[in-house]
């Protein structure tokens, strides 16, 4: 790309200017109504072209790859990949000058005073209802407005701690709003990735153009947070929906760069108005709650009471100033459409002053003159619900027939109060780089405030949201929109601020990673079962597909078929194209015990612990899902294919099993992920010695040799008995050596120390049953005369099968103990909060 600019002569440009046709020539961002470039865009087109055609896609695909890699998602709902949907950002940032933003900031401050004004007066005196200024109907049958928080002021009367408002250009250059965003604004944490992806893909471009940095906004938003407590060291949490909502990747990501604590419903409790983070040690005070759950499902004692989302008591406790919760219960009230029209006179009311940035034309049903105006202009309007509940995609009316005009309107006339309609405006075009092509797409740009005193500060940047095609009138992520860093550019070189600690502040050294909530500790114990069963299972199915592949083995060997039982649950039908069979089933996505739904499972909580777990250990574990999901179970009697597929997972859970040896502190993190995995090998073993050993088949040796290959000890065997398999000596190394990592006893001995660091109240650890437990398993594996236990009687090893049985059955026990004793919480709700709705433009 070549640039060859001409602002003066309005000759077209070349380079990525050249090929760049607005689908709209008046209302472009980056051209004038002529094609020339506009002055602050001159500056990054002439960049970028430097970088030439080849380098630019290299760039763009580097800024993709960033994007995968780091596991970047949006949840969309109701999608076969909707819970790993990459990212999707542009690689053309939306170039705003500072003077501009400057203004539009302004504006949006005194938007943001006005709208905590009011929330003010909704939830107190009410004078603009009962003045006339707001119709009752917006206040008393607004789904949203939160009686049980009624007559109570949040700390320092501050209701809005972090506002967002949509934005739109429109044909005039002006920016208008388009929605506000008062109850829990997303898109935040998603503006810091895309400036992180775009700093890494374009590193001088983003020095060159003077973009202001995004930390200080942040910085702010940690100030006023602290400022709700009533202590010097506040403990704050980030209260998130859980991994089923849309953003719930930004809900970790912010949390781990604020350096708040991540919690869901069920990690609080309220004790006494009082709300507490339930850990291993104890209940630890928290004082304030930065929310990303709606408000309705807050508190399932007095708000939606089917909601497993929120904190029983919350309200209660919220009315005492006990805690302080951000932004303030009840605030979602103005995020309906209804209020818009309204706003203007209400800004002269409590402010006194104009309102600088307006909304677009809006017009709320429930009053004659203007329920009349829209009924007469419903064929060019575009028709809202007045109290959307979750997502709701917008009406046009000149997209409707006749018939189905005359119906809307029906609609709207029977219960006028439930409807808004607005003016479709024209809006701005934007470049996008899609295909290595510069095509033009609508946008909506989301601006960020954060409460600062009696004032705001606002975000030098935003989140700019694209519309999925050029034809496109609404923008929303959920229907396959893409994003835009958003570039505040200065005049001149900006200063490098982060939220890191200066080098200078004095650090007071500690040892451990704190006390971990019980619902981290529960994710993380199944962690470590979930990720050795599907190890387990790997390792089985290679013992398997080795002897299948072996053409001295015939396929209707008893030990082949009791291998394929253990695997599967059941034997598929010997002979040829047996391999192929076993595979179909192993790799079958309706199988829920299956090999797919092992690796499901690991990915889902690898994702819901992703500030727990550290990056290399969920890129392994996102690198083995991939591997799984990605093969084709279909092999025929090609079975090298599933082999070599076999063999790559088993390095990557040995990759797995060493980061966490390596790699982890010693904490309690590390603890319920190592009793999880010792559990689940101690069970998965003895349950494989049980399935194989109980009765005595005459190919015996065969199936011994498969059972040391499948519990990774076939090394240590040889090493000490040579060729020489017998059972009673293959039952000792794989039950009752503690020198055997793959070993019962290991695991044993292993969780007899675990057990005895884990907190708890009885004063001895041998006096909780659990551990009591773990050393009868360890003992009696220690003393039991495996000659006598291997005798076979009537073709049977009736006492291995009890052995087995008691060990199996100790496990469980001492896993239902723990979950007791540390995990006591509610379950997870599968139920998402309400997504927000698509915009039209």
């Amino acid at each position: 790309m070549v640039s060859d600019t001409s602002e003066s002569t309005g000759t077209r440009p070349h380079g990525l200017a050249g090929q760049y046709a607005p689908r709209f020539a008046e209302t472009d961002e980056m051209t004038e109504a002529d094609g020339s470039l506009r002055p602050y865009w001159a500056p990054f087109v002439s960049m970028m072209d430097d970088l030439g055609p080849a380098e630019v896609v290299s760039r763009w695909e580097q800024a993709r790859r960033l994007i995968r890699e780091n596991g970047i998602t949006h949840n969309i709902y109701d999608a076969a990949d909707g819970m790993a949907r990459p990212w999707t950002l542009d690689l053309i940032p939306l170039l705003i000058p500072a003077a501009e933003w400057n203004y539009v900031g302004q504006a949006l401050v005194q938007r943001a005073r006005l709208l905590n004004a009011l929330l003010s007066d909704l939830y107190g005196p009410a004078t603009c209802v009962t003045s006339g200024l707001v119709p009752p109907e917006l206040l008393y049958a607004n789904p949203w407005f939160l009686r049980a928080l009624h007559g109570s002021p949040p700390p320092l009367g501050q209701w809005l701690h972090f506002y967002a408002a949509d934005l739109m250009r429109g044909p005039d250059g002006a920016f208008r709003v388009l929605a506000d965003r008062t109850q829990s604004p997303s898109g935040a944490g998603y503006c810091l990735e895309n400036r992180i992806v775009l700093n890494r893909a374009l590193p001088s471009v983003v020095r060159q153009c003077n973009v202001y940095r995004l930390a200080p906004f942040f910085i702010a938003l940690r100030k006023a947070l602290a400022a709700l407590a009533r202590t010097d060291d506040p403990r704050v949490v980030l209260l998130t929906p859980g991994p089923y909502n849309e953003t719930y990747f930004e809900h970790a990501y912010l949390a781990k760069y604020l350096g708040y604590t991540l919690v869901q419903g069920n990690d609080l409790t309220v004790r006494d108005c009082r709300v507490y983070l339930k850990t291993l040690s104890g209940l630890h005070r928290v004082d304030v709650i930065l929310r990303r759950v709606d408000d309705d499902f807050c508190d399932p004692l007095e708000l939606h009471s089917r909601s497993f989302l929120g904190v029983p008591g919350l309200c209660q406790a919220v009315r005492e100033h006990t805690v302080a919760v951000a932004n303030a219960l009840g605030s979602g009230i103005l995020q309906v459409p209804a209020f818009l029209p309204f706003l203007p006179g209400l800004c002269k009311h409590f402010l006194g002053q104009e309102l600088k940035v307006g909304s677009i034309d809006t017009w709320w049903c429930g009053q004659p003159r203007e329920l009349q105006y829209v009924q007469e202009h419903l064929d060019r309007l575009v028709i809202k619900p007045s109290f959307p509940l979750g997502g709701s995609d917008p009406i046009f009316g000149d997209e409707l027939t006749k018939e189905e005009r005359a119906e809307l309107a029906a609609r709207i006339q029977a219960r006028p109060a439930n409807f808004v309609a607005q003016e479709p405006v024209a809006s701005y075009g934007a470049p996008v780089l899609i295909n290595e092509q510069v095509q033009s797409r609508r946008f909506v740009v989301r601006g960020f405030l954060a409460a600062q005193g009696d004032s705001f500060a606002v975000m030098p940047g935003a989140l700019t949201r694209v519309t999925s095609s050029p034809d496109s009138r609404v923008v929303s992520l959920q229907k396959g929109g893409g994003s835009k860093d958003t570039w505040i550019l200065a005049d001149e070189p900006v200063s490098e601020v982060t939220l890191l600690t200066p080098e200078d502040t004095p650090v007071q050294l500690r040892r451990g990673g704190g006390d971990l909530s019980s619902r981290v500790a529960d994710d993380l114990y199944w962690l470590g079962r979930y990720t050795q069963r599907a190890e387990a299972v790997v390792r089985l199915a290679r013992c398997l597909f080795n002897r299948l592949a072996d053409p001295n083995m015939f396929e209707d060997s008893m030990a082949l078929q009791t291998l394929s039982r253990q695997l599967l649950g059941w034997s598929p039908r010997p002979g040829p194209g047996m391999a192929g069979r076993v595979a179909c089933e192993l790799f079958s996505p309706a199988d829920p015990s299956g090999l797919r739904s092992a690796i499901a499972r690991v990915r889902t909580l690898a994702d819901v612990l992703r500030d727990r777990i550290s990056y290399d250990a969920w890129h392994s574990l996102r690198d083995i899902e991939r591997e799984v999901t990605e093969f084709n179970g279909d092999i025929g009697d090609r079975i090298t294919p599933v082999l070599d597929l076999f063999n790559r997972l088993v390095a990557g859970f040995l990759s797995l099993s060493g980061m966490s040896s390596d790699s982890m502190t010693r904490g309690q993190a590390w603890l319920f992920l190592d009793i999880g995995a010792r559990i689940e090998r101690g069970i998965a073993v003895a349950g494989l010695v049980q399935g194989t050993l109980t009765v005595q088949t005459d190919d015996e040796p065969l199936l011994l040799d498969a059972l040391l290959d499948a519990a990774d000890s076939s090394l240590t065997y040889r090493r000490r008995y040579l060729t020489n398999v017998t059972a009673p000596a293959v039952v000792d190394l794989l039950l009752a050596d503690e020198t055997n990592p793959r070993s019962v006893a290991f695991a044993a001995a292993a969780l007899d120390r675990h057990l005895a660091t884990l907190p708890s109240e009885a004063k001895h650890p041998h006096q909780r049953l659990d551990h009591q437990l773990a050393m009868k398993l360890f003992t009696e594996l220690q003393v039991v005369d495996l000659e006598e236990v291997c005798r076979v009687s009537a073709g049977k090893r009736e006492q291995l099968d009890a052995l087995c049985g008691r060990i199996v059955s100790s496990l469980w026990n001492i896993s239902d103990l723990l979950s007791q004793t540390y995990f006591d919480h509610a379950p997870l709700s599968g139920r998402a909060a309400p997504a927000e709705g698509g915009q039209a433009i």
